[in-house]
């Protein structure tokens, strides 16, 4: 008896300690917080634990540029806020800590944008699902390297292969995916969701299975902001020997390579190019240069800047060579919409047949996201 009491009071004390240890731990991590949380009117409670901070502000993609709201602390040092409701979509947000940008840190889900990291929230709801993880067949997102004779790189590219690609014998269509300024290959991926939009759309029959290549539209670097060898910094001065240098790449250097590397209808009514903002002037650029290339063509918030620049003559080339569809979108509020209007105004002249689709909103990922969502069905 004496020895099982002795066993007992044992294991009465380890547990006792282990627990003793355990709030221990806990009064030291302080106190356990959820953030965000969405609430059942569609509101959202985002919440930090910084007890030693002075101030800490929230911004969120819903807000205007440079928008903020203040968070307010209590008495355990968690600040809180509820903002909302908000629409069902995906937001990006960050929190600032004495003024210092942070992603939220009980947030499992964040990305990069350029330089900038960011927290991600999806809002629940139909509108959403389209940039959910659903249970479907996801195809494959591979990070590829390539030789790049035109700029003398070895550079990276994602690229993905839609489900079923890896066990069978089928050649499939090719969409070229292009970023915007400040981005590089990821962002089509990080943001822009294009992986699980494609496989959401595959799954519903409303895309047909293609092959999605994005690559990075900075002519200057190699890969995910790296500059190529010897280039330090761009300037204004340095960058204008690399323009129009993307553009030859890719038609010369990108396409082969992925026509030789994967299963593909290597023909131009298999070959289909959209980009945003800048990746929009690339595309614009792309298609007059090489107008045997591209089959459907895709402008997401951009146009013609400078009209002396972009020759009618080169577009009344593109027309003849055929498009099968010519599709331009912009936001009502987007500060390039002066130059949407003005690569419209262009393809009336010369007639080369066009659909225009303007959205709400202004120069944002929520804009080039579902601008994906609708083109992808319309190719091939």
């Amino acid at each position: 008896m004496n020895k099982l009491k002795k066993v007992l009071f044992f294991l009465f004390f380890s547990i006792t300690c282990f627990y003793i240890q355990a709030q221990e731990i806990a009064l030291r991590q302080g106190p356990q917080v959820v953030s965000p949380e969405v609430m059942n009117d569609n509101s959202v409670v985002f919440r930090v634990y910084s007890p030693d901070a002075k101030t800490v502000t929230l911004n969120g993609s819903w807000m205007e540029y440079g928008e903020t709201v203040n968070l307010s602390k209590n008495g355990e040092g968690v600040w809180s806020v509820k903002v909302g409701p908000l629409q069902t979509t995906m937001y990006h947000y960050n929190l600032f800590v004495d003024g210092v940008r942070a992603i939220d840190p009980t947030n499992p889900e964040a990305f990069r944008d350029g330089y900038r990291y960011a927290s991600m929230l999806i809002m629940p709801g139909a509108d959403a699902d389209i940039y959910k993880i659903n249970p479907v067949p996801h195809g494959t997102l591979a990070q590829v390297w390539y030789e790049s004779p035109t700029l003398n790189l070895n550079r990276r590219m994602y690229v993905y292969t839609p489900p079923g690609y890896e066990t069978s014998n089928e050649k499939y269509p090719v969409l070229y995916l292009l970023h915007g300024g400040g981005g590089d290959e990821e962002a089509w991926t990080s943001l822009g969701r294009a992986n699980y939009i494609l496989d959401n759309l595959i799954a519903a029959g409303k895309a047909k299975p293609m092959i999605v290549v994005m690559t990075n539209g900075n002519a200057y670097q190699t890969s995910s902001l790296k500059n190529a060898p010897g280039v330090e910094t761009i300037t204004r001065e340095t960058i204008g020997k690399y323009t129009g240098m993307f553009e030859q790449s890719l038609v010369k250097d990108v396409v082969p390579f992925v026509e030789k590397t994967y299963r593909v209808k290597a023909n131009k009514d298999n070959r289909a190019i959209a980009g945003l903002s800048m990746g929009g002037g690339h595309t614009v650029t792309t298609t007059i240069e090489f107008p045997e290339v591209f089959g459907y063509v895709g402008v997401y918030s951009s146009g013609i800047d400078n009209p002396e620049a972009y020759p009618e003559s080169k577009f009344i080339n593109l027309k003849k060579s055929g498009v099968n569809k010519y599709w331009v979108a912009c936001g009502k509020d987007d500060f390039v919409k002066e130059y949407s209007k003005l690569l419209r105004d262009m393809l009336d002249k010369v007639g080369l047949e066009y659909e225009f689709y303007e959205s709400e909103g202004g120069h944002t990922w929520a804009n080039w996201r579902t601008y994906l969502s609708m083109y992808a069905p319309m190719l091939f």
